[in-house]
Order: structure tokens, then C-alpha cells, then sequence
């Protein structure tokens, strides 16, 4: 029997108007996808693309049974590898992002077909993050197509954003500083609020035209970040965005980690040195930085012990900030 005539006999034997309209639907669109293969004009939701059946539902349930059901295929260990968080972090993401943006919320198309599922949609965007790859590298397994993958990775970018930057990126509070201040000072280092340095981002596909711009001492376009980290590796300070054409004090004279300083507010800070008291708190710098009372610089050539002393030690507790940036080059290669 022909599929039409299923449908019809299907449409007039239901009882409920649900039902009937769902039915309807499917034989409206099931008519219109027969018209356009036999005249050969069916198309994706981006032009010139032909439309796949990927079994959204059958990836959905893979994916769960492999990382998030109550006894997964793959340990915490690999989960870990492969997203480069914790499960528990990951699920707790997940949640704010959908209560944040309906968008990820899994829902039905108009013939009552699941759509994809938001571990579908921020599987897709976190391997994008972590290893830098193709919109449509993971579709063979997440099963989700190029358009979708993109569209997910711009919108779960935008939703951490909104979200965590008021708790995450911003500025010390008191009790901040104070942790911040304790902590230095059992460093060696009373009144010391972070670590500040530059880095170089390679940018892979710079446009031609602008690479004289951003080609600096490294002879490969660069964007440069500006950010200040403290022990814990927390970014409480970034400034990202210029050419690495640029050095690390044209830099600072653009950035805003000392606006407040400027206009007279700074954090409230009291420490003593060899009998001295400041009311300002510092940031440990390499040599580039100028000569200001906010920077504590290395030692270029000690003499004595204790110099060589200090140069060790302002060296060592400066690696923080070097540590931070090794850490967003090693978990988010998309950059």
C-alpha cells in the first residue's frame, strides 16, 4: 500500500485534533520532500547542501551512555582528557547555560521529532574550544551538523560570558585581597596583588592584508594578551585584542588595569618592608615594564647574595602568570 494512503487512513481514523494536526503536517511535508527530489531542488538550511539523516536521537544516547549515565562507558579520568574539565563541572556548566538560553534546550520540530539534545549542542562546542577543530568534525559522532555546531559554539560562548564574568573576570574584592596579600606574603613578598605579562596568540588565518600588522619579533601574525594572574592561576585582569606588532608597554598605555589607580582608587592596602609602611599595592613584571612604584621588577645582573636572592625569587613567584597562559594554550586550541 502506498505511503499516502497510510497517512490518510491514519489522519481519518484519529480521534484526537493533536493527533490529527501532527499527522497532517507529516503528510504535507512528506508530499513536498517527494515533489522536490523527483524535480531535483532539495536542499539544506544552507544553500547547495543536500539534507543527511543523522538519527539525532541514537547519537544523543551514545554520547550518554559513553560519558553521563550513572556507570559510563569511559572513567572521570577520560572524560577529563577529552573535555579538559570534571564531569561535575561540565553538568553544572550545562545547567546555567540552558537556564541562561532556551536555545539548548532540547524540544520537538514541528512533527513532534527531538531535536538535539544539550549535551548534543555543548558536546560540539567544547571540542571546537579544546582542540581547535572543524564545525563538522564531530558530526560522525555527536551528530550534528556544521551550521548547528557553529550556531552552538556562539551561543554557548556568548552564555559564559553573560554568566561567570561577573564571578570570574573582575576585579579583587576585599576579601580577594586579602587572601591575595596573605598569600604573598608567606611568598616573600608583602603587598604583592598578582603577576602581569604579555603573550603572543598565533593567528593562523590572518588575513594576507593585515599581516604586516601583526607580525612582530616572532615574524608570524599575533594577537597579543595583557592579563594579570595570581597564584591560583585566577585572570582577574585581561586585555586582548591588539596587534603583536605592538610591544608589552604600548600595550599597557592602551589597557585599563590601572584606570582606577589613575583616577585615585586603588584597593585598600597596608603592608610594612624593613620598617616602611605602603599603602599601595605592586605586581611583579619582567624588565620591559617602566620604572613605576605598581611593578616590582627582577634584578637583570645580581651581585651579592642578596640579590641573586631576590632576582630568584621575583622570578619564581612571576611564573604564575606564565603559568596561566600555558594553560588556556593547552586547553583551548580554537584560538
Amino acid at each position: 500500500m502506498a505511503r499516502n494512503s497510510v497517512m490518510k487512513m491514519i489522519i481519518d481514523d484519529s480521534d484526537s485534533d493533536n493527533e490529527l494536526e501532527i499527522f497532517a503536517i507529516a503528510a504535507l511535508e512528506e508530499e513536498r520532500l517527494n515533489n522536490e527530489r523527483q524535480l531535483g531542488l532539495r536542499r539544506g538550511s544552507i544553500q547547495g547542501h543536500t539534507v543527511i539523516y543523522r538519527n539525532r536521537i541514537q547519537g544523543h544516547k551514545r554520547l550518554y551512555q559513553d560519558y553521563f549515565s550513572e556507570t559510563p562507558i569511559y572513567p572521570p579520568n577520560l572524560f577529563r582528557r577529552r573535555f579538559w574539565m570534571s564531569r561535575y563541572l561540565f553538568l553544572r556548566i550545562l545547567s546555567m547555560v540552558e537556564a541562561y538560553d532556551p536555545y539548548f534546550v532540547q524540544k520537538k520540530d514541528a512533527i513532534g521529532v527531538l531535536g538535539l539534545s544539550s549535551l548534543q549542542k555543548m558536546t560540539a562546542a567544547m571540542r571546537m574550544l579544546a582542540y581547535g577543530v572543524a564545525a563538522d568534525s564531530v558530526d560522525d559522532y555527536v551528530r550534528i551538523g556544521e551550521s548547528t555546531a557553529i550556531e552552538s559554539l556562539q551561543r554557548f560562548v556568548q552564555a559564559v560570558v553573560a554568566i561567570f564574568s561577573d564571578v570570574y573576570l573582575r576585579a579583587p574584592n576585599k576579601d580577594d585581597i586579602a587572601k591575595l596579600l596573605e598569600v604573598g606574603k608567606n611568598r616573600g613578598f608583602p603587598g604583592m596583588l598578582g603577576s602581569i605579562d604579555c603573550m603572543h596568540w598565533k593567528w593562523k588565518n590572518c588575513p594576507t592584508a593585515w599581516k604586516g600588522m601583526y607580525c612582530g619579533h616572532i615574524h608570524e601574525p599575533t594577537i597579543i594578551l595583557e592579563a594579570v594572574a595570581s597564584y591560583d592561576l585566577w585572570i582577574w585582569h585581561a586585555f586582548f585584542g591588539l596587534p603583536g606588532s605592538h610591544n608589552d608597554i604600548n600595550v599597557l598605555e592602551r589597557s585599563s588595569v590601572f584606570s582606577l589607580l589613575t583616577e585615585g582608587h586603588a584597593p585598600q592596602v597596608d603592608y610594612s618592608i624593613n620598617g616602611n609602611d605602603y599603602t599601595m599595592g605592586y605586581y611583579l613584571a619582567d624588565g620591559i615594564y617602566p620604572q613605576w612604584s605598581t611593578f616590582v621588577k627582577t634584578i637583570s645582573s645580581p651581585r651579592g647574595n642578596k640579590q641573586i636572592h631576590f632576582a630568584k625569587a621575583q622570578e619564581s613567584a612571576r611564573k604564575d602568570v606564565e603559568r596561566a597562559f600555558g594553560v588556556l594554550q593547552a586547553r583551548f586550541s580554537i584560538v
